[in-house]
């Protein structure tokens, strides 16, 4: 709509159109329509919009609609003569009024809707100076006071609400834009969380590396003193060589990655209820994406201090989103979340088949899962490691509930100290 290659054509026929919505409070031929608050509304709209250009264009469409008008009612072409010089001083109207416009630079007020508005009757006033002036030529009649004092009445009355109406679409458009980026920001948490998490495994994956280089070394030594396992020194030291290279590289990408989350990582807090409602809507659109009708329920118990943002995001997101993937078709989520002096306590529990008694024990393993894809494919089962990993580190701890075997339900029981995921006193105060 604000492209000038439609608003032009818009300008064109609306406002000629709105001109014929009239009344007329002078004993002269000067109208009030919605003409002018119609132009004034499309000025606003188009920033980019030449006024001038605009101007013309409209004054020339609305001359030639009312002249057009008057044949067609009248149904005799001879009364053109005075249909030109009844209707071509509106003319100048348009003109003036386009002209002033950009004079003013009534588009750079957009911040101070008052001035727009005070700015618009002055415009308007000056316009219908100049329209009377002109009519003057034609018709001899001089506008009284009064008639000023009313034009002036009425340029108050039309900018005015032209404005009101013209600052709730900005609101609207304003609000809708809030909402598209609050939109983007919950899926930049969610993959800056999801980043954080890999950042784990690629610490462990990096101290794994760091003993695997340590015993090949030790193991090159020890072959070393055998003459007859040189060979087989050789191919140990080589692989103690290639490993350390994969944990230089893993060393560089974690450092990338780890400047890349310092700041957010060190100062980024949110509240509970904020954070849940991420998680939820993230996961609510992951189950739409699953063709799965999955009901989220929420109970958050007890005042709450704002949280560490990507720790508990990671820990809540990764056990709801297994949730989500091991209800089959319908089901319920319950996220709980109440706190004592000392301890955030989380519990996420889920009405799906639930977890068999033999595969409890291996849960926090490394490799396991039950999970399959629609080819078959075996997840890579280090969702729950991690959890386990960045709770620990917490100094927390993880623990999955035993349910009644007959309800087939799968509850996580989550205690962290608050030390680790809140504030300092200083910076919460």
């Amino acid at each position: 709509m604000r492209d000038k290659r439609i608003i032009y054509p818009v300008m064109i026929i609306l406002v000629p159109i709105a001109g014929e919505f009239k009344f007329m409070p002078f004993e002269g031929d000067l109208r009030v329509s919605l003409g002018t608050p119609v132009f004034l509304f499309l000025l606003l709209w188009s920033k980019r919009m030449n006024s001038i250009k605009a101007g013309f264009y409209v004054a020339t469409s609305v001359v030639v609609f009312r002249i057009m008008l008057s044949i067609i009612i009248q149904s005799d072409l001879t009364c053109f003569d005075e249909a030109f010089r009844y209707h071509f001083p509106v003319f100048f109207y348009y003109l003036t009024y386009g002209f002033l416009f950009r004079l003013f630079k009534v588009n750079d007020f957009h911040h101070s809707p008052f001035v727009i508005g005070w700015l618009g009757v002055i415009i308007e006033f000056l316009s219908s100076i100049a329209e009377l002036n002109f009519r003057y030529i034609f018709s001899s009649h001089v506008i009284s006071l009064k008639e000023l004092i009313l034009i002036v009445v009425i340029a108050i009355f039309r900018n005015f609400f032209v404005l009101g109406f013209f600052d709730i679409l900005i609101l609207r458009d304003a609000k809708i834009a809030e909402e598209e980026q609050k939109q983007r920001n919950k899926q930049l948490l969610m993959l800056v969380s999801n980043i954080y998490v890999e950042m784990i495994q690629l610490k462990n994956s990096m101290n794994n590396a760091e003993e695997l280089t340590r015993d090949c070394y030790e193991m090159y030594r020890t072959l070393k003193e055998h003459i007859r396992y040189g060979e087989v020194a050789g191919k140990a030291l080589r692989i103690a060589g290639k490993v350390h290279e994969i944990k230089k590289d893993n060393q560089r990408i974690h450092a990338g990655l780890s400047k890349l989350m310092t700041k957010m990582n060190s100062t980024d807090y949110m509240e509970i209820k904020e954070l849940i409602h991420v998680i939820v809507t993230s996961n609510m659109n992951y189950s739409e994406i699953l063709g799965k009708l999955i009901h989220f329920h929420v109970d958050i118990q007890g005042e709450h201090p704002p949280y560490r943002t990507l720790v508990l995001l990671s820990i809540i997101n990764n056990l709801v989103s297994n949730a989500v993937e091991a209800i089959k078709e319908e089901g319920d989520i319950t996220i709980s979340i109440n706190r004592n002096p000392d301890q955030l306590k989380i519990r996420v529990s889920d009405n799906g088949p639930g977890i068999p008694e033999k595969n409890r024990d291996l849960l926090f393993q490394p490799g396991f899962t039950t999970k399959f894809d629609a080819e078959g494919n075996m997840s890579n089962g280090i969702g729950l490691t991690h959890v386990k990993k960045v709770i620990e580190d917490l100094n927390g701890n993880i623990t999955l509930e035993n349910p009644d075997p007959s309800s087939g339900n799968t509850t996580f029981r989550i205690v962290l100290p608050l030390d680790g995921i809140i504030m300092g006193e200083s910076e919460y105060s």
